[in-house]
């Protein structure tokens, strides 16, 4: 099982679009500091995530191992990179006292190792490209929606495998 974060904002990520000849596209956007942020573990064959506002901290990382944990069954090893969520105390102790779950490192500044990074390219670039929310609650549904109708397409997921320079 591989974990990553990303953190989207109510700013589009933009990308090429079409336009009629002469015109220039234009997004109109509502600039907003609030940020939501995505969690997601992958197997070889789907990915689990969850969504909150504001950034990943320990306690969202602790919860979202439990949820793991619920739909998983038998040994899960976890194999993540060095974001300081990962390394807290808190998270660190959680772990310690699973049985169940064993944690490896990424090492840094790698993310061409990790499948959930191209998971996010897919996400940002092709279902929420160009997309201007009008608020947050928007973009927490259209993301959530997203993420879903991804989790069906397997072929998308083996791609992300694929793509990522893991020797296995």
């Amino acid at each position: 099982m591989l974990l990553d974060e990303s953190g989207l904002s109510e700013r589009p990520h933009r990308v090429r679009t079409w336009a009629p000849r002469g015109q220039t596209p234009v997004l109109q956007y509502h600039f907003n500091w609030e940020t939501l942020a995505v969690i997601a573990g992958m197997t070889f064959v789907n990915f689990y995530f969850q969504l909150y506002e504001g950034s990943i901290k320990g306690p969202q990382v602790v919860r979202f191992l439990r949820h793991l944990q619920r739909h998983l069954k038998g040994r899960l090893i976890l194999l993540w990179d060095r974001l300081p969520a990962h390394r807290s105390r808190l998270v660190q102790d959680y772990l310690a006292g699973q049985r169940r779950i064993e944690q490896e490192w990424l090492p840094a500044y790698a993310p061409e190792l990790n499948p959930v990074e191209y998971l996010w390219g897919q996400l940002k670039e092709h279902h929420l490209g160009n997309f201007c929310p009008d608020h947050l609650g928007e973009l927490q549904h259209v993301t959530r929606r997203a993420l879903r109708r991804l989790r069906r397409r397997r072929p998308i997921v083996a791609s992300c495998w694929k793509q990522s320079t893991l020797p296995f």
